[in-house]
C-alpha cells in the first residue's frame, strides 16, 4: 500500500467474555475439537502456545481446558513456575476423539468468530472509511495523464460507494487507471482468520490479498495481550482483489474442499471493506449477462447470500467498491436493470494530441530515450491519421520500447528516428496497418539493407 494510508482503522476487537453453556457465542463442540485437532497435530503444548494458536484469551482457555480436562480428553504434562508454562497433552481417550474431530473437519487454526460478529465488524468498519480528496486522487494517480473533468468523476465515483463502470476502447488505460485507483483506499481493518456458520468453518483471511499489518512485539512467555485483545481478529490494510478473465459464477461462491472439510470464502466476501476489481468485463468464459447478474441483488442491497453443501443459506455483507472494467459501452453489455445499478459509467476516451504528447515525453524517459522533436511528428502528424488510430496512452511506450529493443539487439546507441519510429510501428500493429506509410529510409537503414 502506498503512503496514501495512514493508520486509521476501526476499533480492535475485545477480548471475548468467557461464554457458559447456552449463551451466544461458538458451540462448545467446536471448540472441543479444535484444541483436540491442535493437540494432535502438535503433541505437548504449553498454554501460552496453545492460547496463542487457538486466538483465546487466557480466561477463555482456562475455562475450555477446564471443560475439556473433565472430559478426560486432555490432562496436565508438566507445570512449570509461571501460569504460561503449564503443559497439555492428549489422553488416550482424547486421541481417540481427536481423530473424530479430523474426519469431521481438518481446520487447525485461531478459533473462528460468530457470523454476528463479522457483520457487526464490517458494518463499523465501512464507517470508518474517510472520503477520497482531489489532493489524494492525484497522488494515487501519479504521472498519469488524466484531464480535471475526468479526476472529478473518478473522486466522485469513488465517494459514493457505488459501482463503478469504466468503458472504452482497448489501450485507452482502462485497467491501468482502475490500478491508480485503488491507491485512494487507506487504513486499516480486522479481519477474522475463520467465520463459524451453523456448525461449518469458512476461512477468510487470505495473505494473498490481505496485507498484514505488524503487531507489536510481544514478550513470548506472556499472557497480558492475550488476556486484552482477541487474536481471533487479524489487523490488515484495506484488501483489494483484482479478477480479469479468469472469472466464472463458480468463483463467486464459497469453496468447499471435501478432504479437508474446510470452506473458503469467495473473493467478494474478502473484498468486504475494501475494492474489488473486475477488468476486462466481456472476456470471461461465461457470457457477461450472466456475471453481471449474479451482482444485482448485492450491488442494489449491499447483501450477498452464500450457500453451505448441507443446503444452509447465509447473508453476509457487501460493502465492497466494485470497479469493472470493460472494451464494451453499459448498453452493449447488459440490460436496463444492471445498467442502472451502476452507480457511475465513465467513458475512458482516446487522449488529445497535447496530452498524447506528454505521455510520448514520458515513455522516452522511460525507455532512456533522448526526445526527438522529428521522430515524434512523425508519429503524432502522419501515422495516427494516415492509419486511422486514436491517440491513446498504450501506443507510445510500446512503440518506442521496440526501438530500444532493436538498439540492444544491434548494439547501437539508443535513439531515435522516423523511419525507426515507422518500423516500430509495423512491428506493433502488424502488416496490415500499412495505409498511407511512406517508406523512409536513412543512410543508416540504407547500410543495414546493403
Amino acid at each position: 500500500m502506498t503512503t496514501l494510508n495512514t493508520p486509521l482503522r476501526a476499533s480492535p476487537p475485545p477480548a471475548p467474555a468467557v461464554v457458559d453453556e447456552g449463551a451466544p457465542g461458538l458451540p462448545e463442540a467446536l471448540l472441543v475439537d479444535l484444541v483436540l485437532r491442535h493437540l494432535l497435530r502438535t503433541g505437548d503444548m504449553l498454554l501460552i502456545d496453545l492460547s496463542r494458536r487457538m486466538g483465546l484469551s487466557r480466561l477463555r482457555m482456562d475455562a475450555l481446558l477446564k471443560h475439556v480436562r473433565a472430559l478426560n480428553y486432555v490432562k496436565v504434562s508438566r507445570c512449570g513456575d509461571l501460569e504460561g508454562d503449564v503443559s497439555y497433552v492428549l489422553t488416550d481417550l482424547g486421541r481417540t476423539h481427536a481423530r473424530v474431530a479430523v474426519e469431521k473437519c481438518q481446520y487447525v487454526g485461531p478459533a473462528p468468530v460468530t457470523l454476528d460478529e463479522y457483520v457487526g465488524m464490517v458494518q463499523r468498519q465501512s464507517a470508518a472509511l474517510q472520503a477520497t480528496t482531489a489532493q489524494q486522487l492525484k497522488a494515487a494517480m501519479g504521472d498519469l495523464v488524466l484531464d480535471e473533468e475526468l479526476l472529478a468523476n473518478l473522486g466522485s465515483a469513488l465517494n459514493s460507494g457505488k459501482a463503478i463502470y469504466l468503458h472504452g476502447p482497448s489501450g485507452s488505460g482502462k485497467t491501468y487507471l482502475a490500478e491508480h485507483m485503488v491507491k485512494t483506499l487507506r487504513g486499516q481493518i480486522w479481519i477474522p482468520h475463520a467465520i463459524q456458520v451453523d456448525g461449518e468453518i469458512i476461512q477468510v483471511f487470505d495473505q494473498r490479498i490481505h496485507r498484514v499489518v505488524k503487531p507489536p512485539v510481544v514478550e513470548r512467555r506472556s499472557l497480558s495481550r492475550n488476556a486484552a485483545m482477541d487474536d481471533r481478529w487479524i489487523l490488515t490494510e484495506r484488501p483489494i482483489v483484482m479478477t480479469g478473465g479468469e472469472l466464472t459464477l463458480r468463483m463467486l461462491e464459497l469453496e468447499f474442499d471435501d478432504v479437508s472439510r474446510i470452506y473458503v470464502a469467495p473473493p467478494q466476501m474478502k473484498a468486504n471493506n475494501g475494492i474489488f476489481v473486475v477488468d476486462d468485463l466481456g472476456r470471461q468464459r461465461i457470457s457477461p449477462h450472466e456475471l453481471l447478474n449474479r451482482w444485482i441483488v448485492p450491488l442494489d442491497r449491499h447483501v450477498d447470500y452464500l450457500g453451505l453443501h448441507t443446503g444452509a443459506k447465509f447473508q453476509i455483507p457487501f460493502d465492497v467498491t466494485v470497479i469493472f472494467s470493460s472494451n464494451l459501452t453499459p448498453d452493449e453489455l447488459t440490460d436496463p436493470a444492471f445498467a442502472r445499478r451502476l452507480g457511475y459509467k465513465i467513458p475512458i476516451q482516446a487522449l488529445s494530441k497535447q496530452a498524447y504528447r506528454e505521455v510520448i515525453a514520458q515513455a522516452c524517459e522511460r525507455v532512456g530515450a533522448e526526445f526527438d522533436q522529428r521522430s515524434i511528428d512523425h508519429l503524432v502528424e502522419h501515422l495516427h491519421p494516415s492509419c486511422q488510430r486514436d491517440y491513446l496512452p498504450c501506443v507510445p511506450f510500446d512503440v518506442i520500447s521496440k526501438i530500444r529493443d532493436r538498439a540492444r539487439y544491434l548494439g547501437q546507441e539508443l535513439h531515435l528516428t522516423p523511419e525507426l519510429i515507422e518500423w516500430a510501428w509495423h512491428m506493433y500493429f502488424g502488416p496490415g496497418d500499412t495505409a498511407g506509410m511512406h517508406a523512409v529510409r536513412s543512410p543508416e537503414t540504407e547500410k543495414e539493407r546493403k
